[in-house]
């Protein structure tokens, strides 16, 4: 009979200690680092780094196009160069950390951010910027998954539970503040400097954070990864960008072909993946992935219950973005202070799900997040749809608050069921998995979302030509148009904002809103068109969000019904956590 092997994980390094024991003798617990609370804080930062470049150079795109002079699908590459390099790395960083050490590889990628934010930052043109995107988001993915990895390994299970509800915290507050301080720096033109800053001031905190990682982070990795796996690599790398490219640029390139014959081969490429990596498991060992936590029907569930949550998330970011910035013309600043609601509540959600609710209430508590997020989104597609361009920062504060409490709610308590029952040395390709599938779900809810909102955009443009257009018939005769021109205007406005509506490049001109060959408009004319196309503007793009949202609403109401179905008990391997207070497994769940 093969006797099992215990590995003890010391302070300050990792030592592996093989020891004959009795079949039933209990495994002996690591002791808990000292400085883990510390430590966290240092983790904080750096995912809080990551999490915040997502979204502050979206305030800064105008800014970047006048000064780089960029095309607009330069612009769409600053913003899906990051994604995808992100996305690529997610799997292979997490599986490095595992076998090179989690320390170690949270270093590499924290200094690789920090100079590929110093690049950025010093970028003269587009091309320059756009690999400097790649290479950031490239050492995010080796980045992020250390950073759960290290927290489930440091910290014990029944510290845990708080961990995680300050990371949903952090993850829910970042897309808010990457609006808020992306606008107070390019509005503050720091230097002179205009975009430039929301890239430097990642330099001065990595500089930071690195000593602080280097004397406070344990290091720690897996005692069962003792090699690469250079093959599953390249496969996993190659399935995730042959799904993730289409999909972040389908739509701006009007979803040819090409576009689904890449994901179609990101589905075979997986499928060569999972059969090349149960072999290795059998033969080599070491996989880049772990298949066998799949057996485990928390980790599998919860997978899928973070797969369709990010796809609503995902979704809803982009239409929220563009409604409260494009739609409503609110500043960058404004739009990021008016959803600080969401923010806060979400923080209040994650700091007390996995704490307070858990213990009582178990997989019921997923149910309600998502149900409460759903609600959220319910009031606030009304109060879009009934005030319209008119609706007011204090009038989006309660569905703010409803949803991001509601988010909160779900993010961590979802987090620790899939990650309670994966054991130490499997940590960090648990993480980069999870971090992965967030990031999938994000961009197939950014590609079906956006398809849907572009679609009602383009097909209820009589929508707003319908509100504008009696203020502009009003204006045509102040300004004594005669009825002839009056009906030609009329005409050519009603093209011009279908045009607008239509387009896949924002920045564009179309033919149709510019003066005819010899009939320049008039400046007050010029203004009174300029203002009724914002108006118009304003309602369709309302309308849409509000009928998007439906779509939102739909997809988390799915969520909940899966959390149902999330088993009572785990199958009880030895690596369940068995009674930890705020722990959806296994005797947490009523």
């Amino acid at each position: 009979m093969t006797r099992p092997r215990i590995h003890l994980e010391q302070e300050g390094e990792l030592m592996h200690k093989t020891t004959d024991l009795l079949p039933m003798q209990a495994a002996i617990a690591p002791m808990p680092d000292r400085r883990r609370w510390l430590a966290l804080v240092v983790l904080l930062v750096a995912g809080f780094m990551d999490l915040l470049d997502v979204t502050i150079v979206n305030v800064a795109l105008p800014t970047i196009q006048s000064d780089l002079n960029a095309p607009y699908a330069d612009l769409e590459w600053v913003v899906s160069g990051y994604l995808l390099g992100f996305a690529a790395m997610l799997i292979t960083g997490g599986r490095l950390g595992d076998l090179l050490g989690r320390k170690t590889i949270l270093l590499v990628g924290l200094t690789l951010f920090t100079l590929a934010s110093l690049a950025c930052g010093i970028a003269p043109g587009p091309p320059w910027l756009i690999a400097a995107r790649i290479a950031q988001g490239a050492a995010a993915g080796l980045m992020i998954p250390q950073i759960l990895a290290i927290m489930h390994v440091s910290f014990p299970a029944a510290e845990r539970g708080k961990v995680l509800g300050i990371w949903g915290g952090v993850l829910g507050s970042a897309s808010v503040a990457g609006l808020i301080v992306g606008g107070i720096l390019v509005q503050a033109n720091l230097f002179g400097w205009a975009w430039r800053p929301i890239f430097l001031v990642n330099v001065p905190v990595g500089i930071l954070a690195i000593p602080a990682a280097m004397v406070l982070v344990r290091q720690s990795r897996s005692a069962t990864a003792d090699r690469l796996d250079p093959l599953g690599t390249v496969l996993a790398i190659g399935a995730v960008l042959l799904l993730a490219y289409p999909l972040t640029e389908g739509r701006a390139l009007g979803w040819p072909v090409w576009t689904f014959a890449l994901m179609a081969a990101a589905g075979l490429v997986l499928a060569v993946f999972v059969a090349y990596e149960r072999r290795r498991s059998a033969t080599v060992g070491s996989p880049l992935v772990v298949l066998n936590l799949f057996r485990e029907r928390s980790f599998s569930a919860g997978m899928a219950l973070w797969l369709l949550f990010w796809i609503a998330l995902g979704g809803y970011f982009l239409v929220w973005t563009l409604y409260l910035q494009a739609g409503l013309g609110w500043t960058p600043l404004r739009a990021g202070l008016s959803a600080s609601p969401f923010a806060i509540a979400a923080a209040a959600g994650a700091g007390t799900s996995v704490e307070v609710f858990v213990p009582c209430f178990g997989r019921r508590v997923l149910f309600a997040g998502a149900m409460i997020n759903a609600a959220g989104f319910g009031l606030y597609l009304y109060l879009a749809a009934h005030y319209g361009p008119a609706i007011t920062s204090a009038q989006m504060f309660a569905p703010l608050a409803i949803s991001g409490f509601g988010f909160g709610l779900f993010v961590a308590p979802t987090v620790d069921l899939i990650l309670s029952g994966v054991p130490g040395h499997d940590a960090g390709s648990a993480s980069g998995q999870l971090s992965t599938i967030q990031q999938i779900g994000m961009a197939l809810g950014v590609a079906l979302a956006g398809v849907f909102f572009f679609t009602q955009l383009d097909n209820t443009s009589a929508h707003g030509t319908t509100s504008a257009i009696p203020a502009i018939q009003q204006q045509l005769t102040n300004l004594d148009i005669p009825a002839t021109a009056r009906d030609r205007i009329l005409t050519q406005f009603r093209a011009c904002v279908h045009d607008r509506s239509a387009a896949t490049d924002p920045t564009a001109v179309p033919a149709s809103c510019r003066p005819a060959p010899g009939q320049p408009f008039s400046e007050p004319l010029r203004q009174a068109l300029t203002k009724a196309g914002l108006e118009a503007n304003a309602h369709n793009m309302s309308r849409s969000f509000a009928q998007t949202l439906w779509w939102a609403i739909g997809i988390l109401i799915a969520v909940a019904a899966v959390a149902l179905t999330l088993p009572h008990r785990p199958s009880g391997g030895p690596t369940a956590e068995t009674n930890r207070p705020g722990s959806l497994a296994p005797d947490a769940v009523p």
